[in-house]
């Protein structure tokens, strides 16, 4: 309920944004195709994903994650229009997996969950990586000639309507409970969350190659330790530094593998 409620405010917010600069939102002939990667990439790539870490340290949930660039040029290079795997690509991808999963046995730690817990969270984890995939390619072909703020702002309104009805029905409105901190973080996840990640992943889905698009799974851990270790003073070791130089090489190679990019 509270993913679907910022990604409906948010999607409302932009769509305000967008009709005051005098740019038309999607025609109601394309509202289908928008509410299917709401679908996709919101009720199952971000909901899946919400449920998952109630079970799966946060650690681990990245390195699991970091799954969907594979995810998203396998689904790609499955499609007859798809953009094909370079072997250089690939090798690219399979450092920076390497590198995350020194970055996050580094910082994992146990939860607690019983195994069949850690199962349905390692499951429900795959589960978003392939909504987010199958929406990505959807996407890049769905909104070729709509605004892709626009879009976005379609695609979270229809979105946050799914995952709010689908709390609903599994009840979670019975337990809410209102903090000040937790307004302010989910305040937070609206703006940078939704209104700025979601909408520039939007962005550059229309204009990026898909392998680089698909690096920002690996560049968010990088963030978060680095942020961590700075306005939280969380540990950083050597080990978490040598791990983020890998993550950054194998993005550079797939970087240079992915040519010149369309303007």
């Amino acid at each position: 309920m509270v993913s679907g409620a910022r990604y409906l405010v948010a999607g409302l917010i932009l769509g305000a944004i967008v009709l005051s600069r005098g740019v038309s939102m999607p025609s109601r002939d394309s509202w289908p195709g928008h509410a299917l990667l709401g679908f996709l990439m919101l009720g199952v790539g971000n909901g899946a994903m919400v449920m998952a870490e109630r079970w799966v340290p946060s650690g681990m949930t990245a390195v699991m994650a970091a799954t969907i660039p594979f995810w998203m040029i396998g689904v790609e290079a499955l499609l007859p229009s798809g953009e094909r795997i370079r072997l250089l690509q690939f090798a690219g991808l399979l450092l920076g997996f390497c590198g995350l999963t020194v970055l996050a046995t580094a910082r994992s730690a146990p939860m607690g969950a019983t195994p069949s817990q850690f199962l349905s969270g390692a499951l429900l984890i795959q589960l978003s990586c392939c909504g987010w995939a199958l929406g990505s390619a959807y996407s890049k072909r769905h909104a070729r000639h709509e605004n892709a703020f626009a879009a976005a702002a379609m695609q979270m309104v229809f979105g946050g309507l799914i995952m709010l009805t689908a709390g609903i029905l599994l009840g979670e409105f019975r337990v809410v409970h209102l903090t000040a901190r937790g307004l302010g973080a989910w305040a937070y996840l609206v703006v940078f969350g939704a209104l700025v990640g979601y909408a520039s992943y939007n962005y550059a889905l229309k204009y990026l190659p898909v392998a680089t698009v698909s690096l920002y799974a690996y560049i968010t851990p990088v963030c978060a330790v680095i942020l961590g270790a700075l306005v939280m003073h969380e540990p950083f070791s050597r080990r978490m530094a040598a791990a983020i130089v890998i993550i950054f090489t194998g993005m550079l190679v797939v970087r240079r593998s992915a040519g010149t990019f369309r303007s």
